[in-house]
């Protein structure tokens, strides 16, 4: 643990970082140079020392348990918790829900970024890049036949900033789109019609938040509602799927592939049968994560801080009660 600007504070706020893994670089808070008091962090140990000095606590590994294994105890707690990730979920128990404290979150960063890996799974399942490669890896010609994309039908699940910019590239490519959200509004359809969606969609994207009601949502019922040619989809979070269900469907060709960027523990172990499950695309969390992503949860952070710093509503509160920035 280190102070960025030396030991003496004084009156400045203190903002303490909970660093992500070892090699893995810190934010570049430079700009907060004269402003605050920067601490840092490695594990709950280092947090549960340093909390109760701490008025701002900026989560940069958004992969850890540490703030919830170091939150109790005495003294006070951060007036203010930024997560420098989309989801929040680690950060749901109970000392911080019931706490003064605000929680925000990096909503608006990986929007765009999702979206485009969401628009590249659909194309390479659609137009079979996975067999190409490995046919071409092994040296054999075997022309086939592939799927028009333009005209098909995406389900996308998870109406925040991410679905919305998911539906839009997948519209973009000619898929009839139909979102789904926690409520029915304009353009979004409600729960109740999720079923019906899901039997009709060639696309299945999963981008929802992980929440009580979300947890487990695609399981075996799920999976056997779609369509035998149906490919399923998940940029959420890992334990918004029942893996093994997952597994089973694609053995039993239920569905016809799928894709998952997110699951229920990471870094995947070796021995899980999603590595050779049948259709399956596996990529290690990194959907979001495009050149320059750290600098700009940095920026963002930073900007945060100045409308903290000088009294402003801060932007992207997280509503504790159902762990996710409410839409309008």
């Amino acid at each position: 643990m280190s102070g960025a600007d030396g030991e003496a504070g004084g009156d400045r706020p203190t903002v303490l970082v909970l660093d992500a893994a070892p090699g893995e670089p810190p934010p570049r808070l430079g700009a907060l140079t004269g402003r605050a008091r920067v601490l840092h962090a490695s594990d709950a140990s280092g947090l549960r020392a340093l909390l109760p000095r701490a008025d701002v606590l900026l989560v940069w590994d958004f992969t850890s348990d540490a703030v919830r294994e170091a939150w109790p105890g005495p003294g006070p707690r951060p007036r203010w918790v930024h997560a420098a990730s989309a989801g929040v979920d680690r950060l749901m128990f109970p000392g911080l829900i019931a706490s003064d404290a605000v929680l925000t979150n990096a909503r608006g960063i990986f929007d765009v970024p999702i979206a485009e890996y969401v628009a590249a799974l659909v194309l390479a399942m659609g137009k079979d890049l996975p067999r190409t490669l490995a046919l071409q890896s092994a040296g054999e010609w075997r022309h086939r036949e592939t799927q028009r994309i333009a005209g098909t039908r995406a389900c996308v699940v998870g109406s925040g900033p991410i679905g919305h910019a998911i539906t839009g590239h997948l519209k973009a490519l000619g898929i009839i789109t139909a979102l789904v959200g926690r409520r029915a509004r304009a353009g979004v359809h409600g729960p109740a019609d999720l079923d019906r969606l899901l039997a009709r969609a060639d696309w299945v994207v999963c981008a929802a938040p992980l929440t009580g009601e979300t947890r487990s949502m695609f399981d075996a019922r799920r999976f056997g509602v779609m369509q035998p040619a149906a490919r399923f989809i998940n940029v959420g979070r890992g334990p918004l799927v029942v893996e093994s269900d997952l597994v089973d469907a694609l053995h039993k060709r239920w569905i016809a592939g799928a894709a998952l960027d997110v699951f229920e523990h990471e870094p995947l172990e070796q021995d899980s049968p999603l590595w050779t499950a049948p259709g399956l695309i596996v990529s290690p969390h990194m959907s979001g994560d495009t050149v320059g992503w750290r600098d700009e949860l940095g920026r963002q952070f930073v900007e945060l801080y100045g409308r903290w710093e000088s009294g402003r509503t801060l932007t992207n509160v997280v509503d504790k009660k159902r762990g996710y920035v409410p839409g309008n």
